[in-house]
């Protein structure tokens, strides 16, 4: 074994390993949201287990609230994942174009996704005026509830997606740009 690699084992004969600090600066308060409904969907699930396999005699409203649970998540999930810019993307066409074109590919990618993602708040809202106060089908609960949750999760990735594209407009590139910088920035 080399000196210059770390050693393990102490001149005690121990392990001797130094857990990393926890970070919790890098979550902003919709990700706190999103695994609260993640939460909740997980104690509904079990109430839905439970209740079908060990009580035998399921409870009705589990399933109907699971998938508005799971709906929850996946829209306000999703905010945390355009502000990370972690969504999939294909980056591979960006090396072999000339850099002024790829720059002008990039910026079109951030104008379209916060056109797309406004769109998509305007049409949810849109959507609650006119079901939003309908009965969901198992519960007396408006069923305005879970698109609300849809309309904040749209809301807040159009707003991240504007975040995202001035970052980018201010730092010159993007992530399809130089995609080494997303891998630093994950790991």
């Amino acid at each position: 074994m080399n000196d210059s690699q770390e050693h393990v084992l102490g001149a005690d004969g121990e392990f001797h390993v130094v857990d990393a600090p926890i970070d919790l600066s890098v979550y902003a308060w919709e990700d706190w949201v999103a695994l609260l409904a993640f939460w909740l969907l997980a104690f509904v699930v079990f109430i839905q287990f439970f209740t079908r396999y060990a009580l035998n005699d399921s409870a009705g409203w589990t399933e109907e609230i699971a998938r508005y649970l799971l709906i929850c998540t996946v829209f306000i999930g999703a905010s945390m994942c355009v502000r990370k810019n972690n969504h999939v993307q294909v980056d591979v066409f960006y090396r072999f174009m000339p850099k002024t074109m790829a720059r002008a590919f990039s910026t079109g990618v951030d104008v379209i996704r916060v056109l797309f993602l406004g769109y998509c708040t305007w049409l949810t809202w849109i959507l609650i005026g006119k079901i939003g106060k309908q009965s969901m089908a198992v519960i007396d609960w408006p069923i305005g509830i879970v698109y609300a949750a849809v309309l904040f999760g749209f809301f807040m990735m159009t707003y991240r997606a504007i975040r995202l594209a001035q970052e980018n407009l201010h730092r010159g590139y993007s992530v399809l740009e130089r995609p080494e910088i997303g891998l630093s920035e994950t790991l």
